[in-house]
């Protein structure tokens, strides 16, 4: 026994030198909270410098939330911050008992003389804020991985998302208020105004811009067409526009084509040589100089290609949450959603139920990245065997029950000219060579409108009409060699130029119970 009891006693001072940190004690700094909130109530500098970086959920202790809380209620106010202010305040939420008293907060007055370093510290009880949502993240991920019936995919998803929301500062809140709202809509309101009235991403297209205010934030945007109309064409140089001309980062997802051939479409668009000539490379020294005096701006463009096939929407969401994170894109675009698969935990469902899946996960992601997502998308072939009119209709929509009513905008591209149509119907029985319409079928927060745009099968490039005083002063612009100076010489016809691989492959464009994945 004797020799036991110093054994005994190694062991219980050996247990006893454990740190605090190292046990169950979360992340916190109290006593830079104290510090905080006592300069807020005596400096209104420190109110202005800390408002933006802390809400009541960064505080550990529960008294400093309600403190902090009737601060901010205060400011959004335009109330002055001071003790007695405080005091009233939490007295009129009847809150005051439980911030610790009248007492509690004069002690915290008397803890600090300024608000000097007042930004510093607050950022400290953020980073502890953070280690603790870290902590409850991961005990919930291990919970649930514990979980025999989990699926693994969606928990990858779930935990990526949660880790997604913590990088932001964006983690998630209760219901706001309409005061609260109200005031976010009138700033916005404010900042539109001074944007020419373009409230989100321009296309670069005029009249499809003052129809929509730009691409706006958390809308998910359908463009639908039959092959060969031109769907990757258009959103390219919608791409190319916001890229280039206005320097907004976008992310183009591609599931058809290869990122080389994307790249060289934008090249032929940007320098105005054929896309046979940049494949065979037989270009005379003044293309080369053209060539590489042009492609200068499409190289500093904050355009990002991916184009992984066979896409899943948990692939596609995990690679724009990066982007939206490394590059801070603001707008994401893919090619086209028919090609994208639901995952794993779809296998069991019928098409129709996974394109749904694709459809409800693209428009949540366009409200967590708070970027709008443009998906194209095929229509079936109920066009090709309709007499008369060819112009597509909602109902022309593979799966139109989901992706009609996810959509904020569903828009369609329609060439008179690809069915050897060559008058529009309208009064003036207008030619319709080298021009397509872009239909605006559903706009939930919008007018409906058919706008017309040029179209360059050549160059596999979407213009505006009005850039041209008519359809043929395009052709009639010639150099002094009698060429055209916007097209290159030995030209492929427009199919050749135009056509995607998909367009070949008659098995690519299946009726609408055997879409291919």
């Amino acid at each position: 026994m004797e020799k036991s009891t110093p054994i005994a006693a190694h062991r219980i001072s050996k247990a006893s030198v454990i740190p605090l940190e190292k046990g169950k004690i979360p992340p916190q700094a109290v006593d830079l909270e104290e510090v905080v909130l006592g300069a807020m109530m005596i400096d209104k500098k420190g109110v202005d410098e800390v408002i933006d970086i802390l809400h009541p959920d960064v505080f550990y202790k529960e008294a400093h939330r309600y403190i902090y809380e009737a601060i901010f209620t205060l400011f959004e106010s335009s109330e002055p911050v001071d003790l007695l202010t405080v005091s009233a305040q939490l007295k009129k939420d009847e809150k005051l008992d439980l911030a610790g008293g009248d007492f509690y907060l004069i002690k915290l007055t008397q803890k600090v003389a300024s608000s000097a370093h007042i930004e510093f510290h607050a950022r400290i009880i953020l980073q502890k804020y953070i280690q603790r949502s870290l902590i409850k993240i991961s005990s919930e991920i291990i919970e649930e991985a514990y979980e025999e019936g989990t699926d693994v995919f969606d928990l990858l998803d779930n935990a990526e998302s949660k880790l997604y929301e913590v990088t932001q500062g964006n983690l998630k809140r209760s219901a706001e208020t309409a005061q609260n709202l109200v005031i976010q809509a009138k700033r916005k309101i404010e900042e539109i105004s001074n944007q020419e009235g373009l409230s989100g991403i321009p296309s670069g297209f005029d009249k499809v811009d003052k129809l929509t205010s730009g691409w706006q934030p958390s809308d998910l945007v359908i463009i639908a067409a039959r092959p060969g109309m031109g769907k990757t064409a258009l959103t390219l140089s919608m791409a190319r526009n916001i890229a280039v001309n206005a320097g907004i980062p976008v992310a183009f997802f591609s599931l058809e084509m290869s990122s080389v051939q994307l790249i060289t479409r934008l090249i032929s668009s940007e320098t105005g040589l054929s896309s046979e000539k940049l494949r065979t490379g037989k270009l005379e020294k003044h293309e080369w100089e053209q060539l590489n005096v042009k492609v200068k701006s499409l190289e500093k463009a904050p355009l990002f290609i991916d184009d992984t096939p066979s896409l899943s929407i948990f692939d596609l969401r995990a690679k724009a949450r990066r982007l939206a994170s490394q590059h801070g894109i603001r707008l994401v675009i893919i090619d086209y959603l028919q090609l994208m698969t639901g995952g794993a935990s779809q296998k069991g469902g019928n098409r129709e139920q996974e394109i749904s899946t694709i459809s409800r996960n693209l428009k949540a992601l366009a409200k967590e990245l708070n970027v709008p997502v443009i998906a194209l998308s095929q229509l079936s072939r109920a066009v090709e065997t309709r007499g008369g009119s060819k112009r597509p209709i909602l109902s022309d929509l593979r799966e139109s029950g989901a992706i009609e009513q996810d959509a904020d905008i569903v828009s369609f591209i329609y060439r008179p000219e690809y069915y050897k149509i060559d008058e529009w119907d309208d009064e003036e029985r207008t030619p319709t060579q080298g021009q397509a319409e872009f239909i605006v079928a559903k706009h939930r927060n919008g007018g409906l409108d058919n706008i017309r745009l040029k179209f360059i099968a050549q160059l596999g490039k979407f213009d505006n009409l009005d850039d041209f005083d008519s359809p043929f002063e395009f052709q009639s612009k010639m150099n002094a060699d009698g060429e055209n100076p916007f097209i290159s010489r030995n030209l492929p016809s427009a199919d050749q130029a135009f056509g995607s691989g998909m367009n070949d492959d008659p098995g690519a464009d299946p009726d609408d119970n055997d879409v291919p994945f």
